[in-house]
Formats: structure tokens, sequence, C-alpha cells
């Protein structure tokens, strides 16, 4: 039995693997910036610290 190969079914993959890694990388900026961030990304000093504080503290990152 052999395999057949078809341009489109490499674009698909292709997309999907990119919409993957854009997924991935916005959800560890997000995770840095709600955990980790003190003002060194966001530039808001310690506005979205505070905002954030409660779900640092659901997820278990300490902050104090």
């Amino acid at each position: 039995m052999a395999i057949a190969h078809t341009p489109g079914r490499a674009a698909d993959s292709l997309a999907a693997v990119l919409v993957t890694v854009g997924v991935v990388l916005l959800a560890l900026l997000t995770l840095y910036l709600v955990g980790f961030d003190q003002g060194a990304i966001s530039r808001s000093g310690m506005y979205l610290h505070e905002l954030m504080h409660d779900g640092r503290h659901l997820l278990g990152v300490p902050c104090h």
C-alpha cells in the first residue's frame, strides 16, 4: 500500500503547527505577566501586580 502525499495536507499541517506555537507563546506571555511581571515589561508599575494578585495566589505563584 502506498501513501500519497498531497501538498494541501502539508500546508494544513504547517498552519496547525504555527497556530499551536502562537497560542503557546501567548499563553506563556500571559502567565509571565500574571505571575512574575512587576512593571519590567508592562511598564504599569505595581498596577498589574495588584490587579492579578488573587490569580497569582490561585496559580500557586508566591509574590510576597
